[in-house]
């Protein structure tokens, strides 16, 4: 029997049929030919290209895989994906590299006995074989001949600002906390002005861009909720995939760098006071984890949103930036319009817990919000 037969019918008896059973027996041939395996990974970076050809990139395809696998599955799919990456020759643009880069940083999987491996492999297979189609994010205005949008570098007052939030939440000082937020605020403003300052002058042929950003369980509605805030505030819309655990945050290159960094900022703080009112509530003879923990992350995005929202609309626009604003969001929405012409809106669900909404509430007061003022001068 040659190797490619052999790839083939341990594929047609596990691929193509869910039951344990013809996994067991594909995993069985697979196991049994040795020399099947450089075809079986082949097999496999043809089943990656095809899922960058249906619009997922690289992070979609390991968060996918860690929400529906094992870890040995996430690490199987990460060397197949710099293998393939290897033997594709192609760059992608800034954004992608920084995913492969990611990958390279990780463990490899452990071999195991072959037929193990081969089970892990098949069952791999049959997601990557599945996955659907996604709308594709680089048909921006301004994409690289390679088919990737080129970022620029991080700027310089980008990598200030995040130094500053990253010490604002590790501070356990509030008046410290409070001088460094107001730091990163004044900087995000000036860089936002910047920007739009600029793009008056030298209009760009670039359009919105679009990215994907991670929504992980638990409590994804809630924090899905607070992606959106932070993406509204920040000249962005965000549109949320609950199925695949990611938002698409459609905007222009630097309003979508300040909801990166804002977003991880409030989750990190919101993490760190909801283990420490978690912690209370347990000393006082409590249990109900999981619900305090649900409507704290709700109150938590709620808050957070009025406050961001009131913060965007005390800076009113004027003068030459409002044309420039008023295009740029003219753009967002048909960017939004042409990558999802149909969507739909949810609640959150199962919020009653009142000590956790209370205490969700209480920390997104306290929260380190260093919003961007809107594109504009004070009068």
């Amino acid at each position: 029997m040659s190797t490619s037969s052999a790839v083939d019918r341990a594929f047609r008896s596990a691929l193509y049929d869910t039951g344990d059973d013809t996994l067991d027996t594909g995993a069985s041939l697979l196991a049994a030919d040795p020399t099947a395996d450089a075809e079986l990974a082949r097999r496999g970076e043809d089943f990656v290209a095809a899922a960058w050809q249906r619009g997922w990139q690289p992070a979609d395809v390991v968060r996918v895989v860690r929400r529906e696998l094992e870890e040995t599955h996430v690490r199987l799919a990460g060397a197949l994906i710099l293998a393939q990456a290897r033997r594709d020759g192609r760059t992608r643009g800034a954004r992608w590299e920084a995913q492969l880069a990611e990958l390279r940083a990780e463990e490899p999987a452990p071999r195991g006995d072959r037929f193990s491996y081969a089970t892990a492999v098949l069952e791999l297979y049959r997601l990557l074989l599945r996955l659907p189609a996604l709308a594709p994010l680089d048909e921006a205005a301004g994409a690289s001949p390679s088919g990737g949008r080129e970022r620029k570098p991080e700027s310089r007052m980008l990598g200030r600002i995040r130094a500053l939030l990253a010490k604002a939440e590790a501070t356990g000082f509030p008046e410290e906390a409070e001088a460094l937020s107001a730091k990163a605020q004044e900087l995000m403003a000036r860089h936002s002005v910047d920007e739009a300052l600029l793009a008056a002058r030298t209009p760009a042929a670039e359009g919105p861009d679009a990215v994907r950003i991670g929504v992980e369980p638990p409590y994804e509605q809630a924090k899905a909720v607070l992606l959106d805030a932070v993406a509204s505030a920040n000249h962005c819309r965000a549109v949320w995939n609950e199925a695949f655990g990611f938002s698409t945050v459609v905007g222009f290159a630097p309003d979508l760098e300040a909801v990166e960094l804002l977003f991880t900022s409030l989750l990190v703080q919101a993490t760190t006071a909801m283990t420490k009112a978690e912690a209370a509530q347990r000393a006082g003879g409590r249990k109900r984890t999981k619900t305090f923990r649900q409507a704290f992350l709700a109150a938590y995005a709620h808050r957070v949103g009025e406050r961001l929202a009131a913060a965007a609309a005390e800076v009113p626009v004027e003068g030459d930036l409002l044309p420039v604003l008023a295009s740029r969001e003219v753009a967002v929405g048909e960017r939004v319009e042409r990558l999802f012409p149909s969507t739909t809106t949810t609640r959150l669900r199962g919020v009653g817990d009142v000590a956790g909404w209370e205490e969700g509430s209480r920390a997104a007061e306290e929260a380190v919000a260093a919003t961007r003022r809107r594109l504009g001068r004070r009068r």
